[in-house]
């Protein structure tokens, strides 16, 4: 009889195929993407009936090459209600965020889609990364991320997240675990706004 801590899992992911959302306007949100991200789009289904459930709800659902083989998906339902959010969590909580590959990177990000009319918030440092925020034209808010810790930052905050977790689940406030990473943001923007 095998241990179950040592039984390999019974589901092996092989990374996320897509995740979907809801737009307002397929063509317009395809050409958003293409035009203030970069991305290609790869692939179309317009159905009039939903293949999971059956019932009659046309819809237009396009997929969006987000690089590495993720794949960021939008439906266009016309029949629904429009498009609303949970108004019970900020704004800021449910996001996009997507991944680029340097400072220099985010920081020419930030440039090419101010030249577009958005606004955009940040670069905000989190310490171990850094990151931009915006909304796209429904209203979901997108992030780029950068990369900045060193592996021994990576790995202390691995080995602090099961405490992490059960102090706020007994608590519901940050732990102090990490504070080492909030200092580390501090310090920078101190040294940003003293300039």
């Amino acid at each position: 009889m095998s241990d179950a801590s040592t039984s390999p899992h019974p589901v092996k992911l092989g990374g996320v195929h897509h995740a979907a959302y809801r737009c307002k306007d397929a063509k317009e949100t395809v050409e958003w993407y293409g035009r203030v991200l970069g991305m290609d789009y790869t692939t179309a289904f317009a159905e009039d009936h939903v293949p999971s459930t059956g019932e009659y709800d046309p819809y237009m659902h396009v997929f969006l090459d987000a690089g590495n083989n993720n794949i960021l998906a939008f439906f266009e339902l016309p029949n629904q209600k429009d498009m609303g959010r949970d108004e019970n969590t900020p704004a800021w909580v449910q996001h996009l965020a997507f991944r680029v590959g340097s400072e220099e990177e985010l920081l020419a990000a930030k440039k090419h889609i101010e030249s577009e009319g958005i606004d955009v918030l940040g670069p905000t440092h989190h310490g171990i990364f850094k990151s931009i925020y915006f909304f796209d034209p429904n209203g979901h808010r997108v992030e780029l991320a950068t990369d900045i810790g060193t592996e021994d930052q990576y790995a202390e905050l691995k080995r602090v997240a099961a405490p992490m977790l059960d102090e706020w689940s007994q608590t519901k406030k940050a732990p102090q675990h990490a504070a080492w990473l909030h200092e580390i943001a501090r310090k920078e923007n101190a040294a940003k706004a003293s300039d």
